[in-house]
């Protein structure tokens, strides 16, 4: 790499490492922690492409982007934060940020995409920044690689007039999901309309929608429960939507490629639907997000005037063990009862176990059917997780991680069959017992206090 990055951040250990890398890959480069340095080098000319976090401590990354682009028009900036929520990557593509990574970041990857920003000569849009309030926090909330693929995804096709396609279990978010789309959108000042079989069962139907919308966005929610009769009115709403055409979206808890297949899902409905497609994943597909959530959604009740609670580590661990089948709903529904019934401050475990004792558990892990080969379920996840990172390959050492992956869930479960006995783990998975030892080491799995779910 050749050229002069700017870094800003208020981790001394975060410039420390960036300043080597960067410095080792052939760059200059100026590191600061605080906005104000950063913004005069800007001005002063310096840098090829600036690295900058969000929340440091004289102001906020983000909103430098509109100055930043104002004075040195082209100048690359990728924003690197903590703040790990759907809005910040909302934000980041808004302001016209070259790319956004969440913390912590693959070192060879943010690399890889400043070598690719010095490369470019970027042309930066002049697209005024909208009005309006925006909420201080989403509820989208995750710090996992399929989340933070999830907020790109979705800060990509948020202005585009593509459809939109949003599958996933019961309790994911896809409603939300869609009205954060239209809310982010250039068309946030037009009606969002949700639109369900009833609305559509007379032939004016289709007209009072379109009425109703004017150039905003229609989302059909749940798709896939809607008659041939009713699709085939979509079909024409979408193919002749007038003078004021909307952005149509559309939810779905089944997969309509199969269902498309098995004749209850009309072709040419999914084809116009499919211009872009989200899939948002299940909690048990990001279990590392439970105690960040858990956090959210105390901290929500205790700002709505509920006691202050926080779960004992314990409790936590309970949850990220149970599989959650009504996904982040059920999940805050559990935090809710346990702030009212909780009888101290701190939550317990007896007191987790007692609100999950009455939970319904899920179907299979990978969701897939029974019949379904664990090979053919394990590839369409992998395929699901490229497609999540667009025209970008993944962080590199997937092997690892995918290993790692199957083989966490795999020892826990087979440590809970076996009530924790190592022995009888080791022998059920045909290794040697020191060899599982290291690997609840490594893999950092916890057997003093796992509890049966199951």
């Amino acid at each position: 790499m050749d050229g002069t990055v700017l870094v800003a951040d208020d981790d001394r250990t975060i410039r420390t490492v960036l300043t080597q890398a960067l410095t080792r890959a052939g760059c200059k480069v100026h590191a600061t922690s605080s906005l104000t340095t950063l913004m005069r080098w800007v001005n002063e000319g310096k840098g090829d492409v600036v690295i900058t976090d969000v929340m440091m401590p004289d102001g906020n990354g983000l909103e430098m982007l509109p100055k930043i682009s104002e004075d040195r028009p082209g100048l690359p900036v990728i924003v690197i934060s903590a703040q790990n929520t759907i809005m910040t990557a909302i934000q980041a593509a808004e302001a016209e940020a070259y790319d956004y990574l969440p913390k912590p970041f693959d070192l060879p990857d943010l690399m890889k995409r400043t070598s690719k920003a010095l490369e470019v000569k970027r042309r930066v849009p002049t697209t005024p920044q909208a009005d309006g309030d925006r909420p201080d926090e989403l509820p989208l909330v995750g710090r996992t690689p399929v989340m933070q693929a999830l907020y790109r995804l979705v800060a990509r096709v948020m202005n585009t007039d593509l459809p939109v396609l949003i599958s996933g279990e019961s309790g994911t978010g896809k409603s939300l999901i869609s009205k954060e789309i239209h809310d982010f959108s250039d068309r946030r000042t037009l009606p969002f309309v949700v639109v369900t079989a009833s609305d559509l069962t007379d032939i004016e139907g289709p007209a009072r929608v379109l009425a109703k919308a004017k150039g905003g966005t229609i989302l059909f929610d749940e798709i896939g429960d809607i008659d041939d009769e009713v699709q085939a009115r979509i079909v024409r709403m979408i193919d002749g939507p007038g003078e004021h055409a909307p952005r149509f979206i559309a939810t779905s808890q089944s997969n309509l490629a199969d269902a498309m297949d098995k004749g209850t899902v009309r072709q040419d409905l999914f084809y116009r639907l499919n211009g872009a497609t989200i899939h948002v994943p299940s909690l048990r597909e990001r279990v590392d997000d439970i105690p960040l959530l858990v956090a959210h959604f105390l901290s929500r009740s205790e700002r709505d005037g509920a006691p202050m609670r926080v779960f004992s580590s314990e409790a936590i661990e309970l949850f990220r063990a149970y599989s959650w089948p009504g996904n982040v709903r059920q999940l805050e529904n559990a935090v809710k009862r346990l702030v009212l019934t909780a009888r101290a401050e701190e939550v317990s475990l007896p007191e987790a176990e007692g609100v999950l004792g009455s939970q319904p558990q899920a179907g299979p892990l990978l969701g897939g059917e029974d019949t379904e080969k664990l090979s053919a379920s394990v590839a369409r996840h992998l395929r699901r997780y490229f497609d999540l990172h667009g025209n970008m390959l993944p962080p590199a050492g997937l092997y690892q991680r995918i290993l790692r992956e199957i083989e966490m869930p795999l020892i826990e479960i087979a440590l809970d069959a076996t009530g924790g006995n190592q022995a009888k783990c080791a022998d059920l998975l045909g290794i040697n017992r020191n060899t599982l030892r290291k690997k609840i080491t490594d893999l950092d799995i916890h057997v003093t206090r796992r509890r049966k779910l199951m």
